[in-house]
C-alpha cells in the first residue's frame, strides 16, 4: 500500500509528478526538492476532524485533548455503518478518524479506504489487550490499520417493569431473542413500545442467528427464510431507531428495543442519573449474538494524520479510555485502564461478559456485494411492511 512510504518519499514523488504535469524540466532544482521535504515534514495546522458514533464519549474527552495539545476538534457523529461507509466510498470526507465496526473496516482496508498506523507514534499502544488484538487481526492482520475504541454486542434491552406487566401470565422466554422475533410475544409487548436498530446488516444477521442459519449466508432461501420470520412481527414494531434508543429506553417510550447491549447500559445509567422509575436491562442471549468492536482509523484522505495519531494515543492513556467506558457503559480493549473502571461497570456481566458467554457470540461480518443487494431488498420490503 502507497500509505507504508515515508513522508520524505512522497514527498520526492509529489515534486516529479508536478513537474511532468506541469510540462518542465525533471531536473528541478535541489533547493525545490529540499522545499517539498521540508513541507511534508512542517507540522500541521491544529486542526483535528473527527466521525463517531453518537453518545459514544466522556463530556470532556474532547475539551481535555484540546487542552493538552492545542488542536482544535470538530466532532461529528453518525448512527450506522452504511452512511460511514457510503462517505468513506465517496471520497474525499473532510475527517482525520472515523469509528467504523471492525466488520466493516475489513472491507474497507481492502479497498484502500484507510491510511497504515505509524506504531512508533502510538508509544501508549503497550496498554492495549493481547486477547483483543488477537481478535481484530481477524479483520485487520498485523493491526496495520485500525485501533480498537470499544466492544459490544447485538442483543435485546428491555424496561423490565413494563415487559413483565405487558406480557401478564406469560413468563419470560428463555431466549431473550424471543421477545423481537416470536409473534407469541411481540403481538403482547406492542403495546408499551418496540423498536428496531434501522440498519439492514445487524437486523438480518440476528434474525439468521435466530434461525440458527449461517449469519453470512449467500442464500437467497435463507434471507427468505429470515425475512418471512420478520414479516411476521412487523406489525408489533412502533419505530426503527439506531440514535434514539438509549432516550426512548430512558425515557419509558419503548419496552422492548433490539440494539446494542453498551446503548441499553447506558440507558439504564441515565434512567438512574435522571431518577427515573425505569428499570432498564440489557439481556444476555443465552443462544448469544452477535459481537462488534468500533475502531478508530485514519481515512485516506485525510488532512491532518499526525494529529490523528496524537488522538489515538491520547485515547489509549487508561484513565482517558476508563473514563470513556464510565460514561458510556461499553467494555474497553485498554487492559491497562479496568483497574480506573468504574466498580459497577467492571462486574456487570452485560458488559464485561463471563468466559461462557462470550464464546456464544458470533463474530459480525459484511456480506458479499450480491448478498447485500439480496439482503437490502428484503430490508426495504421489511421495513415498509409490505
Amino acid at each position: 500500500m502507497k500509505y507504508a512510504f515515508s513522508k520524505t518519499f512522497l514527498a520526492l514523488m509529489a515534486v516529479g509528478l508536478v513537474t511532468v504535469s506541469c510540462g518542465q524540466s525533471e531536473n528541478k532544482p535541489a533547493e525545490n526538492i529540499n522545499e517539498a521535504v521540508a513541507t511534508a515534514n512542517a507540522p500541521e495546522e491544529k486542526i483535528l476532524n473527527i466521525y463517531n458514533w453518537s453518545d459514544y464519549i466522556a463530556p470532556d474527552t474532547i475539551e481535555n485533548f484540546e487542552k493538552e495539545t492545542g488542536i482544535k476538534v470538530r466532532y461529528d457523529v453518525f448512527d450506522s455503518n452504511e452512511i460511514l461507509h457510503a462517505k468513506l466510498i465517496a471520497k474525499n470526507t473532510g475527517y482525520d478518524i472515523v469509528v467504523p465496526s471492525s466488520n466493516w473496516a475489513k472491507q474497507q482496508i481492502e479497498g484502500g479506504l484507510f491510511q497504515k498506523l505509524d506504531k512508533a507514534k502510538l508509544t501508549n499502544w503497550k496498554n492495549l489487550d493481547e486477547g483483543i488484538l488477537k481478535q481484530m487481526e481477524g479483520v485487520d492482520p498485523g493491526n496495520q490499520y485500525l485501533v480498537d475504541w470499544m466492544w459490544s454486542y447485538n442483543t435485546v434491552g428491555i424496561n423490565e417493569d413494563k415487559v413483565k406487566a405487558a406480557l401478564g401470565d406469560t413468563p419470560m422466554p428463555e431466549n431473550a431473542w424471543d421477545l423481537v422475533f416470536n409473534p407469541t410475544y411481540t403481538s403482547k409487548l406492542k403495546a408499551c413500545g418496540i423498536t428496531y436498530l434501522d440498519t439492514p446488516t445487524d437486523v438480518f444477521q440476528a434474525a439468521l442467528h435466530y434461525l440458527n442459519k449461517p449469519v453470512f449466508t449467500a442464500s437467497n432461501d435463507d434471507y427468505q427464510a429470515a425475512f418471512d420470520m420478520l414479516m411476521k412481527v412487523r406489525p408489533d414494531i412502533k419505530k426503527f431507531n439506531s440514535g434514539g434508543q438509549i432516550e426512548d429506553l430512558a425515557g419509558g417510550n419503548v419496552c422492548v428495543a433490539f440494539g446494542w447491549a453498551g446503548d441499553f447500559n447506558l440507558a439504564r445509567k441515565r434512567s438512574i442519573e435522571n431518577k427515573s422509575e425505569q428499570k432498564i436491562v440489557a439481556l444476555v442471549p443465552k443462544t448469544g449474538g452477535l459481537i462488534f468492536m468500533d475502531t478508530m482509523a485514519i481515512p485516506a484522505d485525510a488532512k491532518h494524520p499526525n494529529n490523528a495519531h496524537l488522538f489515538m494515543n491520547y485515547i489509549m492513556q487508561p484513565k482517558v479510555t476508563a473514563a470513556i467506558t464510565n460514561e458510556v457503559t461499553y467494555a474497553n480493549p485498554n487492559k491497562a485502564a479496568t483497574e480506573f473502571v468504574d466498580e459497577e461497570i467492571r462486574n456487570n456481566k452485560s458488559i464485561y461478559l463471563s468466559d461462557e458467554d462470550i464464546a456464544k457470540l458470533v463474530p459480525a461480518g459484511v456480506e458479499g456485494q450480491e448478498a447485500k443487494r439480496t439482503l437490502t431488498r428484503f430490508y426495504t420490503k421489511f421495513k415498509s411492511g409490505v
